[in-house]
């Protein structure tokens, strides 16, 4: 299996692509549009021209699904790729013109308890998703990691594989304590694991520009935010049927379905700017 490796990175070597950066959406809280921001960005980015990959850690192939795919139908996903060191390119898939995913179903449900009762057989358990990554990503501009809401073995294997993060904020009562939990472990892994991992931003999600306890909690956030010289986001994804009506109606994301005229899709583009026009300037978690 080692010899296949070596001989599939210096096949990969070829490729006159650079890749631009890794980046993990994640936050340890669910339903907070994590998929949303990942499979939008994504959008935004084939749209100007880049390869992109999204690659779904979660269970739940939420990834998948905003492009009407069942990921239940998929042969091989993550899961294979990670434990039986399955060439990654036999599990990606193309979803649109610019998009692959490398995708997960309830199989990656038991990633964690499969590594940790063979660690004899995974001697190196952080590193699995940065050998697949290693495999391809010259053929990519941008890859994106929609990640699962909990910290685990999963999210440490795209922590040490990630440039950056961004973390998606709900402007909820218990949503202060959620962020500091998960910019610790971010600060704790940068660490002990992977020095050069940054939190791009913290973006506001699913506000309601009606309601003062949302205005209030986003004060808070970045007040939060400045004071520990993280970058809080300007733009701000509002709560809207819309994104939803596109999975369910369009099989696509909004954004390759709506124009710019649309204040919504408008927020993508502004947190594409934001995201990827202000690296290296980016502070560090």
């Amino acid at each position: 299996m080692k010899n296949t490796i070596i001989n599939d990175i210096i096949t990969n070597r070829g490729s006159d692509r650079k890749m631009e950066k890794v980046i993990a959406v994640s936050t340890n809280k669910g339903g907070v549009l994590k998929t949303s921001i990942t499979t939008n960005l994504a959008g935004v980015l084939a749209r100007e021209g880049k390869k992109v990959l999204i690659i779904d850690t979660d269970n739940q192939g939420n990834a998948a699904i905003t492009f009407g795919k069942n990921p239940d139908n998929y042969e091989v996903t993550l899961y294979d790729v990670l434990l039986d060191g399955i060439h990654p390119n036999k599990a990606i898939q193309n979803l649109y013109e610019n998009i692959d995913i490398l995708p997960s179903n309830d199989d990656m449900g038991f990633f964690e308890f499969d590594v940790v009762s063979q660690l004899n057989k995974y001697n190196d358990p952080l590193n699995l998703l940065k050998i697949a990554i290693d495999l391809i990503k010259e053929n990519y501009d941008v890859i994106i990691i929609d990640c699962p809401p909990n910290l685990g073995l999963v999210l440490g294997n795209v922590l040490k594989v990630s440039n950056e993060v961004v973390i998606p904020f709900q402007p909820e009562v218990y949503s202060m304590r959620s962020l500091q939990k998960i910019l610790k472990q971010i600060s704790d892994f940068k660490v002990q694991h992977n020095p050069s991992l940054k939190v791009s931003g913290v973006i506001g999600t699913l506000v309601d520009g009606r309601s003062s306890l949302h205005s209030q909690i986003l004060q808070e956030c970045r007040r939060f935010c400045f004071e520990k010289d993280i970058t809080m986001f300007e733009t701000i994804i509002p709560k809207s049927v819309r994104f939803a009506n596109a999975v369910a109606y369009e099989k696509l994301p909004a954004i390759l379905v709506e124009n710019r005229t649309n204040n919504l899709i408008n927020a993508y583009y502004d947190l594409y700017e934001e995201v990827f026009n202000r690296w290296p300037e980016k502070t560090e978690a």
